[in-house]
C-alpha cells in the first residue's frame, strides 16, 4: 500500500461527497454482495488536477487501483481513498495484469486501470477487456486528456490554423509495435499537416531523417514537451529540424516525450495570416447577422 499526500482535496472534497460517492460507501458497510466493476480511467498527461471529474470521482470510490508507475504520475494517485489498494504494473507481464483485475473485480465494487493520456489511444485496452469480457465483469471506460492536447497547451501552441492546417495526425515511429504498410510515417508526413508523435524520441533521428524525406524543410520548427503538465518536471523544447537531435541529446530527453511538428507552429507570431471566418462579420452565423463593410446589417 503506498501513501499519498492529503494536500491534495480527498474524502472533503465535492466530488467524493456527490450521491453516487456516498451510496457505493453505504452498501459497502451493509455488506450487500455485488459483482465488481473494472474502470479503465484516462489519468490525463501528469498534473492531478487535469484528471476528469468523473475519472477523480472513480479513484475516490475505487477500493483497488493497479496503475503503470513508469508512465502515470504518483500525484493523480493522491484522489484515491486511503484504504485504497494500489499496485504498480510496470514489472508485470499481460496475464499478470489481466489476473489482478480479474481477481480484484471478486473483491472490490470498484477497481480501476488507471492509465495514462486517453486509455483508446496507445494502450492495451483491447486486450485488457477481453479476459474481463470473458469473465462477465462489466467494464467501463473513461476518457482523459491525452498528452498532444497537453503539450500544445503547455506550448502555447495551435495544432490548427484556417487555411493553413485543418487536419491533426496522431501516429508513431515503426518499431516492436509494426506499423501497418498503408500508414507508414513516411506517407502520413507528406501531407504536410499537424504532427502529433507518439512513442519515438529515442529515435528522434530517425524522426528528422523521415520528416526531410517527406518534403519538410530543414528550418521547419519543431516542439517537443516532455512529460507535459507533471509537476515539476515538465520540459519544452522548441528547435528547428536541422538542430532538434543535439538539443534533445544536451538536454537529455530519451523518453516520455511528445514530438510536435506542424505549419501551425508559431501562429501567435504571425500576425499576416489568414483570419478564421468563425468571427468575420461579414460571414453569416445562426445566431449573429453578416454585417457589410460599412457596418450595416445584411439581409
Amino acid at each position: 500500500m503506498l501513501g499519498y499526500s492529503t494536500q491534495t482535496p480527498r474524502q472533503d472534497h465535492p466530488i467524493c461527497n456527490s450521491s453516487h460517492f456516498r451510496s457505493s460507501r453505504v452498501r459497502r458497510r451493509i455488506g450487500v454482495s455485488l459483482m465488481g466493476k473494472v474502470w479503465f480511467v484516462g489519468a490525463g498527461p501528469g498534473a492531478p488536477d487535469l484528471i476528469t471529474v468523473r475519472g477523480a470521482r472513480l479513484l475516490g470510490e475505487a477500493g483497488a487501483i493497479l496503475y503503470t508507475g513508469s508512465l502515470v504520475a504518483e500525484t493523480v494517485l493522491e484522489w484515491a481513498s486511503e484504504t485504497c489498494e494500489i499496485a504498480d504494473s510496470k514489472s508485470m507481464d499481460l496475464e499478470q495484469v489481466n489476473a489482478w483485475l480479474l481477481d480484484r473485480a471478486g473483491r472490490h465494487e470498484t477497481v480501476v486501470r488507471l492509465q495514462t493520456g486517453d486509455p483508446t489511444l496507445y494502450g492495451v485496452l483491447a486486450e485488457l477487456a477481453r479476459p474481463l469480457d470473458a469473465a462477465g465483469i462489466p467494464v467501463g471506460i473513461v476518457s482523459g486528456v491525452s498528452s498532444a492536447m497537453a503539450s500544445a497547451a503547455a506550448a502555447g501552441e495551435c495544432l490548427t490554423l484556417p487555411e493553413i492546417t485543418q487536419t491533426v495526425i496522431f501516429t508513431r515511429l515503426s518499431e516492436r509495435t509494426r506499423m501497418p504498410e498503408r500508414e507508414s510515417f513516411a506517407s502520413l508526413a507528406a501531407h504536410g499537416c499537424t504532427l502529433c508523435i507518439f512513442l519515438s524520441i529515442e529515435r528522434i533521428d530517425a524522426v528528422v531523417e523521415q520528416l526531410i524525406e517527406a518534403g519538410w524543410a530543414r528550418t521547419a520548427p519543431i516542439v517537443i514537451v516532455h512529460k507535459a503538465t507533471w509537476p515539476g518536471e515538465e520540459l519544452i523544447l522548441r528547435a528547428t529540424l536541422e538542430n532538434v537531435v543535439e538539443q534533445c541529446r544536451a538536454a537529455r530527453i530519451e523518453r516520455q516525450a511528445l514530438i510536435l511538428v506542424s505549419p501551425a507552429l508559431g501562429a501567435r507570431a504571425q500576425v499576416a495570416a489568414q483570419p478564421s471566418k468563425l468571427y468575420d462579420a461579414t460571414f453569416p452565423r445562426r445566431f449573429r447577422p453578416s454585417r457589410d463593410n460599412r457596418g450595416a446589417d445584411v439581409d
